[in-house]
């Protein structure tokens, strides 16, 4: 049995942590933190989960956290995770950070985007970029994971095997992304309050947006070569999902029933993506509650363009979930191992 510690369980990460960690038959919650909640029992933030584990929220100390523990999840805001990150690893205990403190490998890209500088930069070289279907043998060997953003997630699985298959060209990749008022985070803010989020849709952050530098960086990797691109985030009225719509221009004739068998072919061993037939287009709703990522694409032949729909449950998939899928490889055990989730019905 695998002994969890999880800081920062609270969130809407960190609550979705609880619940695929119950369903796991290989790991135990034994310790979670709160600062706001400290004192509390499990069931008096979360009713829902009634008495079905028993733990108590704790402030967040390092020696206390990793007492006892095989393993750490850091569910925290960004820039708190890099300030107990080295405490953790001092202790030998393996750790997946749900936060974008260790995804970016340059340091004044997070000075950038992030508005503060990084505390701990020698550990940036030490940490793996989760995304377990590119980089499944780094992160068995990981004991600092990064684990992605939601948009990057999405947006990179889907256009990887193009990248990967030489099919696009690197210049004018357009990424159109939609993600449910969740992926907003739990703090309250006056745009997310119900009367303004419901029957709304908005951009935000065009050009700004802190995953950007994620994903290009990630992109860039799989392409062996600098790749910049345009992406456009939006809040859609629905509490989780996320819907890529990405854009690249045609490298050489190929058609949409060749572009999917490429996929196929790509994914052939990946456990949680599925890749759509010709003609058919993935559903946010059929992703609801599990770890998969499911993908769909059509060739433009009037524009060359081959236009990409990948879609994930952005707090599984797209954080937690994948978490999990990376606590699985880091501790040698099954991959799929408590994420062969049905998806949720309405």
């Amino acid at each position: 049995m695998i002994n969890i510690a999880i800081a920062g369980a609270t969130g809407y990460t960190g609550s979705e942590l609880l619940r695929l960690l119950y369903l796991h038959p290989e790991a135990r919650v034994i310790r979670i933190t709160s600062e706001q909640h400290s004192g509390a029992h499990l069931s008096e933030v979360f009713p829902q989960f009634g008495e079905l584990m028993d733990l108590t929220y704790e402030s967040l100390d390092a020696e206390a956290l990793v007492k006892d523990a095989d393993l750490v999840f850091l569910a925290l805001p960004h820039t708190l995770s890099m300030e107990i990150v080295p405490r953790i690893l001092e202790h030998g205990v393996r750790l997946v950070d749900l936060s974008a403190d260790f995804r970016l490998k340059n340091v004044s890209q997070y000075r950038t985007w992030y508005k503060v500088d990084h505390t701990v930069p020698e550990l940036l070289k030490q940490s793996v970029y989760g995304l377990p279907e590119l980089y499944r043998n780094e992160i068995t060997e990981a004991r600092l994971l990064a684990n992605p953003g939601c948009y990057p997630t999405c947006a990179l699985l889907g256009l990887a095997p193009l990248i990967k298959g030489g099919f696009i060209q690197t210049q004018g990749i357009v990424i159109d992304a939609k993600s449910g008022i969740s992926g907003a985070g739990k703090t309250p803010k006056p745009h997310l309050h119900f009367p303004e989020a419901n029957e709304a849709l908005a951009a935000y952050r065009i050009g700004e947006h802190q995953h950007t530098p994620e994903i290009e960086q990630e992109i860039s990797r799989i392409a062996e070569q600098k790749i910049t691109l345009n992406f456009t985030p939006h809040l859609i009225p629905m509490n989780r999902g996320l819907l890529c719509t990405s854009y690249g221009i045609l490298n050489r004739k190929a058609s949409t029933g060749d572009l999917v068998d490429a996929y196929k072919t790509f994914y052939a061993d990946e456990p949680f993506i599925r890749v759509h037939a010709q003609g058919s287009l993935p559903n946010t709703r059929d992703v609801r509650g599990t770890n998969r990522c499911d993908i769909g694409l059509k060739v433009d032949e009037r524009t060359g363009r081959v236009i990409v729909v990948s879609v994930i449950d952005n707090l599984v998939k797209g954080a937690s979930g994948q978490a999990v899928q990376n606590m699985n490889l880091m501790m040698g055990i099954k991959e799929t191992t408590g994420l062969d989730l049905p998806p949720l019905t309405p």
